[in-house]
């Protein structure tokens, strides 16, 4: 079988979610033979990261959706490389490593990945520029489904996680950090300090919560632009003794080891790693009934879920499971099955793999 040439679009600068899927995907298709290559902008956080990583990355500047220069630049590419697929992500690169992949002689497979639970600006580059879209959850096909791409042009892989990157080499270091003891119960969450995350919900419900628990702590791994006002919330509601902030912590596996229950009460999520990463840690959960968290998180299963914005609510599910050790450890159980059946690297490749491949003899016929 020749060797299957992908290249992997991205215009946004940052990190996150969405570039940090790509690359594991381009780790797992390169152990399937896949030859991966990618176009990013200079100053890319994904360029720095894929190069660092050995893979081939092409740097131009996409200045807008109409940057001429940046199609004909990839074009080229995709010409030169021979390239099979090409695999959009952002709106930007999406637009015009879309219409370079419909006008290269070799005509390869367009495929866009759709990350976000966010309303989309441009259907163009859902119904027509790409040959096919992936999902990321069931929540967002069904959005996109409604927004009136196809059924039949619309796939859900879910995004994976790497167990292997949450290993730990001893027992958790935390609440030894924290001057804690074992039995003290910890709580906590891996999240971006941004407000649709929610962490001023858990801080609202911590007096209620301490009134039933009195030994809970309460731990909130990150930064962001909630710092400040996080701050504030606890010196106001007098917990600053029994909510750590932890700030960005690259030991997140050691975080996750040190807690009872992750908790995160999100206000957007198209699906939700950190939900993953917490589950593969054999934690049990407790988040809200939004986007597609429950596709990961069962409710009554290997977890909780709330409602949006409900402060009390939320403080009566961690009660409960704070107080019910039997239901923790049933739970913490069945997120680790969860993971392993759903939601691992490998599975996440294997499905793009074979969705490529499909698509590509679909075309050939």
């Amino acid at each position: 079988m020749a060797e299957l040439v992908v290249l992997h679009t991205e215009s946004s600068k940052g990190w996150g979610g969405q570039e940090h899927r790509t690359l594991k995907e381009a780790r797992g298709l390169a152990r399937h033979g896949v030859r991966v290559l990618f176009a990013c902008q200079p100053g890319s956080r994904l360029a720095e990261r894929a190069s660092a990583e050995g893979f081939a990355v092409s740097l131009m500047r996409m200045r807008s959706s109409v940057d001429v220069g940046a199609v004909a630049t990839l074009v080229k590419l995709i010409q030169r490389e021979r390239v099979d697929v090409v695999n959009t992500h952002s709106g930007r690169d999406s637009l015009l490593a879309g219409l370079a992949g419909r006008l290269a002689w070799r005509q390869p497979l367009v495929v866009r990945t759709r990350h976000l639970a966010l309303p989309i600006t441009s259907r163009f580059t859902y119904s027509v520029l790409p040959h096919h879209v992936v999902a990321v959850s069931e929540y967002v096909r069904e959005y996109l489904i409604s927004e009136g791409v196809a059924a039949d042009q619309v796939s859900t892989i879910y995004t994976g996680i790497e167990p292997d990157a949450l290993a730990l080499d001893g027992p958790s270091s935390l609440r030894g950090e924290l001057g804690l003891g074992p039995d003290a119960p910890l709580v906590g969450t891996v999240a971006i300090l941004r407000q649709k995350k929610g962490h001023h919900l858990i801080v609202d419900a911590v007096p209620e919560i301490l009134r039933a628990v009195p030994d809970a702590h309460f731990v909130f791994a990150g930064d962001g632009p909630q710092t400040d006002n996080l701050k504030a919330q606890i010196a106001r509601l007098g917990v600053a003794g029994r909510v750590h902030l932890l700030g960005l912590r690259r030991d997140v596996a050691n975080v996750l080891a040190g807690l009872d229950l992750f908790v995160l009460p999100t206000r957007e999520e198209a699906l939700g790693t950190a939900y993953i990463e917490a589950m593969a840690m054999g934690l049990p959960i407790v988040g809200t009934q939004v986007g597609g968290v429950p596709e990961v998180v069962g409710d009554g299963d290997n977890g909780l879920l709330v409602p949006v914005d409900d402060s009390p609510a939320l403080a009566e599910a961690i009660i409960r499971l704070l107080n019910d050790p039997a239901m923790r450890a049933a739970m913490a159980a069945r997120s680790r099955d969860r993971v392993a059946s759903h939601f691992l690297t490998d599975t996440m490749c294997e499905h793009m793999l074979l969705l490529y491949r499909r698509l590509l003899a679909g075309r050939s016929r």
